[in-house]
């Protein structure tokens, strides 16, 4: 026999759905039959898997220790050998801590840095979301037993070149209650970036995105068109250097690639972008401040103003996260005001 204590990440989740991470390669209707025999209960009673789980439910299976093991492949530590549990190769000096702006038992929000991914595109990718996982093991706030019924994850994505502000959940609700306030766009999302040009005035732009999957880049237009999502984009200038202008950005919609797209069709092109930029501005950063990623900073974000149990503590909650080191070099030589 063995028992099972559901801990605070992972309620919330059906009764079905949890067997069916921790016994990963049992059929279904096994684990339905283990539940109509009573060989599977919940909290001493039998159960028929549509049960909500809450912290402290205990699961006991009345299986064999040999059906347990033939039925469950044991959740991958990420970053990890199998023989040894250390770090190995690339993730040795990947799997840095991440730099992390709050935490709680719900939630964290975390300060990506340019040139990591928000998720793995391959299976030998380094991404912050193995860098999450792996912080919560090695600090001992997560272990690899409870890997097996609910993985912490990432929230919202930023492009590999783009830093800042990614919020994760680290309980079921969390996660669930954060990705939903992105979906349903009542997250706030603030950024920074420095562009090409003299940006006057305040301004809401608006338009279409089509997006070429085969050459990863996507084009704007005035005018809807086939597979085209609707767009709009909202900045505001904060202060002008010689030739180029420190904007915020509110991102209204959420589209791959959309603010560095948006910015550049109207001519203000986002500074260190080498598939929207300027060719000739971005030379010009790298020869003064040693440029070499795009100046588009994820820096702030805003809770929405009424949130769901458990989180209702987060509601209305903001969090910024400063800028990087070669954001600072352009801010201090054509914006020594700030």
């Amino acid at each position: 026999m063995q028992m099972l204590e559901i801990t605070p990440e992972e309620a919330g989740q059906r009764l079905d759905k949890l067997l069916s991470k921790y016994l990963n390669q049992a059929p279904k209707s096994f684990l339905y039959k283990m539940m109509r025999k009573k060989n599977i209960t919940l909290n001493g009673k039998k159960c028929d898997g549509s049960e909500r789980l809450s912290d402290g439910d205990v699961i006991k299976m009345f299986l064999s220790d040999e059906t347990i093991e033939k039925f469950r492949t044991p959740a991958p530590v990420p970053g990890k050998g199998p023989a040894t549990g250390r770090l190995e190769g690339e993730a040795a000096s990947l799997m840095a801590s991440p730099d992390v702006v709050y935490e709680d038992r719900h939630i964290l929000i975390l300060n990506k840095p340019s040139g990591i991914l928000s998720q793995k595109a391959r299976e030998q990718d380094i991404s912050l979301n193995e860098m999450l996982l792996n912080y919560l093991i090695s600090s001992g706030k997560l272990t690899s037993q409870q890997l097996r019924a609910f993985r912490p994850s990432i929230c919202n994505r930023l492009d590999r070149n783009t830093s800042g502000l990614v919020a994760a959940g680290r309980s079921l609700a969390g996660l669930q209650i954060l990705s939903q306030a992105f979906k349903d766009r009542s997250m706030e999302k603030y950024y920074q970036c420095i562009v090409k040009g003299r940006v006057e005035e305040s301004q809401k732009i608006q338009g279409f995105l089509v997006k070429d999957e085969a050459s990863n880049r996507v084009f704007i237009c005035s005018r809807p068109e086939e597979n085209s999502l609707p767009i709009a984009t909202e900045y505001r200038p904060l202060a002008y250097g010689d030739g180029m202008t420190l904007l915020q950005v509110e991102l209204l919609t959420g589209r791959s690639h959309q603010i560095r797209a948006h910015l550049a069709s109207i001519g203000h092109p986002i500074g260190g972008d080498s598939k929207y930029g300027d060719a000739r501005f971005n030379r010009l950063l790298r020869e003064n401040c040693g440029i070499t990623s795009q100046l588009l900073h994820a820096w702030k974000l805003v809770m929405p103003q009424s949130l769901d149990e458990p989180l209702s503590y987060l509601s209305g909650k903001s969090f910024c996260a400063p800028v990087p080191e070669e954001f600072r070099r352009v801010e201090k030589r054509y914006f020594p005001s700030l």
